[in-house]
């Protein structure tokens, strides 16, 4: 079992938000194989079980906020007995990379990300793969800056250059799962320097 986990805040308030970039990659995963989002009450989670390749995947995000993206992601873990540094992949978005670029990454600091570091408290480990997703910082400069909390929740303005993102950032979990992480990070870091 190998587990792709997408951050995002629940309810249509959120929808569409940079915050829910994660999430909204695992629905788009889950859309393109026909599969829907099933409630797991009893670990705070919705899920879905996909295929990719000879590899069974769980998707999933969590029903709470984004805060405490580590108790229902922990839960999961546990219960199906995974190995967070090899069968977990996290998507999130990162407010230090361009809008729409996207990096694999491994074992890093959580930056800031309350909900990076309620995963790494419930895992009690660093050293899990991370597909970040780029959303850039606020514009403007010094006291004219856009604040980072409206940031963060208001929403993505380029739908289709956002389809394009959400769409690569799909293929390179596909590419992460079939084919390794590290295979995978040379492919995407490759591709998004070439473009």
């Amino acid at each position: 079992m190998f587990l792709v986990f997408g951050l995002g805040n629940p309810g249509e308030k959120y929808a569409g938000t940079r915050h829910n970039v994660g999430r909204i990659t695992v629905e788009l995963l889950a859309e393109q194989t026909g599969e829907s989002f099933g409630q797991e009450a009893r670990f705070g989670a919705y899920t879905a079980t996909i295929r990719m390749g000879a590899e069974k995947v769980m998707l999933g995000y969590s029903a709470g906020y984004m805060n405490d993206s580590g108790r229902p992601l922990g839960a999961l873990a546990r219960y199906y007995r995974l190995d967070p540094s090899s069968d977990l992949l996290v998507i999130h978005d990162d407010l230090d990379l361009p809008e729409h670029t996207l990096r694999l990454a491994r074992n890093r600091s959580e930056a800031g990300h309350n909900g990076l570091k309620s995963i790494t408290q419930h895992l009690g480990t660093r050293d899990y793969a991370r597909l970040r997703i780029g959303i850039g910082r606020p514009p403007g400069y010094g006291d004219k800056r856009q604040e980072v909390v409206s940031w963060v929740l208001g929403r993505a303005r380029d739908n289709l250059e956002w389809d394009v993102t959400y769409s690569l950032a799909a293929d390179a979990v596909t590419d992460c799962v079939e084919n390794g992480f590290l295979a995978a990070q040379g492919h995407l870091h490759s591709a998004q320097k070439r473009g």
